[in-house]
């Protein structure tokens, strides 16, 4: 039985906190007749069910507290509407909160295959997987010698060790898991309501962890629980795992991947800034910090794509944050930051889209985005406003030669069009749309 622990009340329902651990929330509504609902993430659903009873390892992975739990909390509920008995469903969560740091693989599996009292087929859903030291080991071993379909999610490097390819290589797929995009956003708000012109904007200055969107938050507000999300990654995924001592400049470079997001940079770039400061860092340290960053799904690496050789280059790229608001309790919102996060905010609705998205090199002239998806491929421009930007950023659409659709993103909401072939197009209407 769900014990609330909070009400928060809204037009036709309630908002029910029902657990909380370390900034950790799983949020449920009642309607108007009581019952209780999970607000639902159709996008990953449908993807889960895809691969249901393929006997792949799913491995959702994304930064903490960008709802991988509650995914997997959907998944139940489906597995339930489905026919699935629910004594073969097992659930297990394993934060250091939960477990002790001392438990194995073999006290992973054994306590597992405890639950498993028959030989009919088990759903096996197992949250935080990568708390326990050799988990591929276990999981293996179950996918090896019972009847399972097993779902696993995790945050941090741990995940992605060298250690799934040796012991599950070929039988696992992996989901990046996001926070919210804008379409789940604006479900999330429905009953709000506010235009979907209001909440792009808060959307913008907002971002997408599930928690601040199920809630009516201040700015201030927001951006210290997204703050308390990313010390707990900062401090669980990053420095006490690789023994970070020079903590001071650690926190240096990281602020400055924040306040060049959007722009290209390299290690060597961050090297001389450092020096700039009076601060010394090899360029060594700078990849390391970059990798552990990236594998605790803090920023994404955009690589730039040269449309000419047609290759991918290995210098000069881009980075972007899990989520804008990230950047904002850092730093605080500042309008003129909002260009590079309309970057931020597209990067990821490609990447949502199922797409591979690269930095455009055209001979001198850079294209923010190519996403290829399978034989398809799009370009797309960002910028806040037109006309006084468009020139330029259609001026380098035309001059890549090929039939691939072309679009310019903006916030101007009288620019809608199509320029030469080049479509211009308001953020919003990018953001919702189901294809390009």
């Amino acid at each position: 039985m769900i014990r609330p622990k909070n009400k928060l009340k809204y037009k036709s329902f309630y908002l029910i906190q029902v657990k909380t651990i370390n900034y950790l929330y799983v949020f449920w509504y009642t309607n108007s007749k009581g019952g209780i609902s999970m607000i639902v993430r159709p996008h990953y659903l449908d993807l889960l069910k895809t691969y249901r009873d393929v006997p792949l390892v799913k491995i959702l992975a994304g930064i903490r507290r960008c709802g991988k739990s509650t995914i997997l909390d959907m998944l139940q509920d489906d597995l339930i509407k489905s026919g699935v008995l629910a004594d073969h469903i097992i659930s297990m969560r394993y934060t250091s909160e939960d477990f002790d740091d001392g438990m194995t693989d073999k006290d992973m599996y054994n306590g597992i295959k405890e639950k498993m009292t028959d030989g009919k087929r088990y759903y096996l859903l197992l949250d935080e997987v990568q708390e326990i030291t050799g988990w591929e080991k276990a999981v293996n071993s179950l996918l090896e010698n019972a009847d399972t379909d097993i779902y696993v999610t995790g945050s941090n490097s741990k995940l992605m060790s060298s250690e799934i390819s040796t012991y599950l290589s070929g039988r696992y797929i992996s989901i990046p898991v996001f926070t919210l995009s804008f379409a789940e956003y604006m479900e999330f708000k429905k009953a709000s309501g506010r235009t979907p012109k209001e909440l792009l904007a808060e959307y913008i200055r907002m971002g997408g962890f599930p928690i601040i969107a199920l809630s009516n938050f201040d700015e201030s507000a927001a951006y210290q629980i997204v703050e308390g999300i990313y010390n707990s990654v900062i401090t669980s995924d990053i420095t006490k795992r690789h023994n970070i001592t020079k903590f001071d400049l650690f926190n240096r470079v990281v602020k400055y991947i924040v306040e060049n997001v959007g722009k290209t940079f390299s290690a060597n770039a961050i090297v001389k800034f450092l020096k700039s400061e009076r601060r010394s860092l090899s360029v060594e340290s700078v990849y390391n910090y970059l990798e552990w960053l990236e594998k605790a799904f803090v920023i994404y690496r955009c690589q730039r794509y040269d449309l000419q050789g047609k290759s991918v280059l290995k210098t000069q790229e881009k980075f972007y944050l899990a989520d804008a608001s990230l950047k904002y309790c850092m730093m605080g919102f500042n309008p003129k930051s909002v260009a590079a996060m309309l970057e931020n905010i597209i990067y990821f609705e490609l990447r949502r889209k199922g797409y591979e998205v690269y930095i455009g090199k055209n001979e001198t002239k850079e294209i923010d985005f190519v996403a290829v998806r399978r034989d398809e491929r799009i370009y797309v421009q960002v910028c806040r406003n037109l006309p006084e930007e468009s020139d330029r950023e259609i001026a380098n659409l035309l001059e890549i030669k090929d039939h691939y659709p072309k679009y310019v993103v903006t916030l101007d909401e009288l620019a809608a069009g199509n320029i030469n072939g080049v479509k211009i197009v308001h953020l919003a209407d990018f953001l919702l749309a189901d294809g390009y």
